[in-house]
């Protein structure tokens, strides 16, 4: 088998079927790279960033395809390391390096396929019968009966814990805490005593402060401080980026200061990058992003090095079905993970490309069966989502503001 050719593959289509998602954010773009053989076969990944900039990842493939045209998929990890070195200037972390994560991820496809066998076994093996799952919620909907029908839908869909953002989305707008609150701890307590008592003790909750992208202002470490010190009352499973990611030193200090396990890292990229948190101790709960990292085997080197700290990952998911499937698999060959990230209630970027690789039981996810990563991507599925220039999403700020 000789690799013969290497596209992009970009589409934009509904971001998801949640209703309670689709007040804040409609589309969503996605990038897949395409890997073809002088075989039937062809190999498939994404790449996190075509939710962003995809406009930006035909031009770096086309960067990397020299390196692997007429290769096989015997050795990927050397392939890895020479279209790394590469792009030594530019891809050491951030948008070159996650978009060779795409690249890489349709290179495991590849091999999976040849082989017969799902990636997760070619990353070393399942490590888990199952896995808990929770439904990524976005933003809290107010006013508190809207969030309570957004628990309940997600409980509805079989989902045994979800996630919701702090802050508050009404009306379509976004707000720092509903009004009538004095502080952002205090409305942060409440809403999670509220969310505690509605769903009882058996459901867990997760919570985000997105504070690597927030609409509204982003946390320093005193308030992180106070924000986690008042929640540690209402067992949360974990908190989410309480704070930016350009404090590796303020995320350890917070780490420390509260029991409430401090959760991070769908912005960081390649393994020099983590290990920066990982020997700050900067979070209890590593959130690598099997899409965007840099590669699936550097998601296993970076759950390697917090295993041997004794932490735990639970995978970051927000890309579309591959970006999932990549993490799944990675979630299985990982004998760290606690927990996945999904996307609840699918739009058809993500069911139509996952086609029969998904299997959610109990609220838990079952290994993929399928060869490969499982994922799907036939002509009429891209002539059925067309790619719109500009629906990437990005941080609102003057003069670029979001408005879908």
């Amino acid at each position: 088998m000789k690799i013969t050719d290497i596209k992009t593959v970009l589409l934009t289509g509904p971001s998801t079927n949640d209703r309670f998602i689709l007040e804040s954010r409609k589309l969503r773009s996605a990038s897949f790279i395409e890997i073809h053989t002088d075989t039937e076969h062809v190999g498939l990944g994404e790449t996190y960033v075509g939710y962003f900039c995809p406009e930006s990842v035909p031009s770096i493939v086309e960067f990397f395809k020299p390196i692997l045209i007429g290769q096989n998929v015997d050795d990927i990890d050397e392939l890895w390391r020479r279209m790394y070195h590469c792009g030594n200037f530019w891809c050491r972390v951030g948008l070159g390096t996650s978009a060779l994560t795409g690249v890489e991820a349709a290179l495991w496809d590849l091999r999976g396929k040849l082989l017969n066998k799902p990636v997760f076994e070619l990353l070393g093996g399942c490590r888990h019968d199952r896995l808990l799952c929770y439904a990524t919620g976005g933003p809290s909907n107010y006013p508190k009966s809207r969030l309570a029908e957004k628990v309940d839908y997600y409980l509805g869909l079989g989902f045994r814990a979800f996630k919701v953002g702090t802050g508050c989305v009404q009306d379509g707008q976004c707000f720092e805490t509903a009004p009538g609150f004095r502080s952002i701890a205090d409305f942060e307590a409440d809403k999670a005593a509220f969310l505690r008592k509605h769903v009882g003790r058996d459901v867990k909750i997760l919570m985000d402060g997105h504070m690597g992208n927030n609409a509204v202002k982003t946390w320093n470490v005193e308030t992180a401080k106070t924000v986690l010190k008042a929640l540690e009352p209402h067992d949360l499973f974990l908190f989410e980026e309480p704070l930016h990611y350009t404090d590796p030193w303020g995320y350890a200090d917070l780490a420390r200061s509260t029991s409430v396990p401090v959760a991070g890292g769908e912005c960081l990229t390649a393994m020099y990058e983590w290990r920066v948190f990982a020997e700050q101790e900067s979070f209890d709960i590593a959130q690598p992003d099997a899409s965007f990292m840099g590669g699936l085997r550097e998601f296993m080197n970076v759950a390697r090095m917090f295993e041997q700290r004794g932490k735990k990952i639970a995978t970051h998911s927000w890309g579309a079905g591959g970006s999932l499937l990549q993490n799944i698999h990675c979630g299985f060959a990982a004998p760290n993970t606690c927990i996945l990230e999904v996307a609840a209630d699918f739009a058809g970027l993500h069911k139509e490309v996952m086609g029969d690789s998904f299997r959610m039981r109990d609220g838990r996810i079952l290994p993929p069966q399928t060869p490969g990563l499982g994922m799907v991507l036939t002509d009429a599925i891209k002539n059925r989502y067309p790619f719109v220039p500009g629906s990437g999403e990005f941080n609102s700020v003057p003069g670029k503001i979001l408005s879908s």
